[in-house]
């Protein structure tokens, strides 16, 4: 198979499993420290067992780990640079929506929030 053909399909598979809102909203979550499903079900307002699924799945594909800490399952970005592409991805939706699916200001404070997040959990104090 050919390289590019490979890698292509590889890309596909992560395409595939991060292509649902709320597992995007847990990788952003889970960009800069790890943590449990508690905590990640109260930051995004889901049902703990709904975020327990898609971890489950993030976990089979290797988005994510887990570690136990007691009875606890913390949970932790394998390769925490596929955070920077959810930022990056905030232009290709702003060139691509119209204003009666989701308004400007809407997107800049995503952006705004997601990069300024994705700074500090890079160290950076801008």
């Amino acid at each position: 198979m050919p390289s590019r053909l490979l890698v292509a399909k590889h890309l596909a598979e992560i395409f595939k499993v991060v292509a649902h809102q709320d597992r995007i909203r847990l990788i952003e979550e889970l960009r800069g420290d790890e943590r449990d499903v508690t905590s990640l079900a109260e930051a995004l307002d889901l049902p703990g067992p709904r975020v327990s699924q898609h971890l489950s799945l993030l976990r089979a594909h290797k988005i994510v780990d887990e570690r136990r800490d007691g009875r606890r399952h913390m949970y932790r970005l394998n390769q925490p640079e596929i955070a920077a592409w959810i930022v990056d991805g905030v232009n290709f939706v702003e060139s691509r929506v119209t204003g009666a699916q989701i308004a400007n200001d809407e997107i800049e404070q995503a952006r705004r929030a997601w990069q300024k997040e994705n700074s500090l959990s890079e160290g950076n104090t801008e």
